[in-house]
């Protein structure tokens, strides 16, 4: 895959505050507005939510999920628009250590998470990014692995 289009897909990531999170079980799919923050290598989305909903239900049934990202909130629609959708693998985050960094990672990005966070029900959790299709325009398609990436 050509560098660029790479550059352009980790741009994306890094620059997005809020994604929509498919995930599914026994075939019926479900959709969530998540905020989220990225690692420095745009290999893993990191999110939370509580145990107790569909999501997480879902997540735990089926750790495969998709992410999608665009920037029509940016006022760009049609040939000036860009969507990113990637693909990738749910793991809870329950080490320590590493879950206080992607907590502290997330309450950077999005500070009105910090009451929310102190919820004991507070599932964290990385997306470990298997693969993209980034669409510029309605067109100008680009499908790529992470290991390309």
């Amino acid at each position: 895959m050509k560098k660029d289009v790479s550059d352009r897909m980790k741009a994306l990531l890094k620059v997005k505050e809020s994604c929509v999170l498919a995930t599914s079980s026994n075939d019926k799919p479900h959709c969530s507005l998540m905020v989220y923050a990225v690692d420095a290598g745009c290999r893993e989305v990191y999110m939370v939510t509580r145990r107790e909903g569909t999501k997480y239900a879902n997540l735990q049934q089926n750790p495969n999920v998709s992410l999608l990202m665009d920037t029509r909130d940016r006022g760009e629609t049609g040939p000036e628009a860009t969507a990113l959708t990637v693909n990738g693998r749910f793991r809870e985050i329950e080490a320590p250590q590493e879950r206080a960094a992607v907590v502290q990672q997330l309450l950077e990005r999005h500070a009105h998470l910090a009451e929310f966070m102190k919820d004991v029900r507070v599932a964290v959790f990385a997306v470990r990014l298997d693969s993209f299709l980034l669409l510029e325009g309605l067109t100008d398609a680009h499908f790529g692995t992470f290991g390309d990436a």
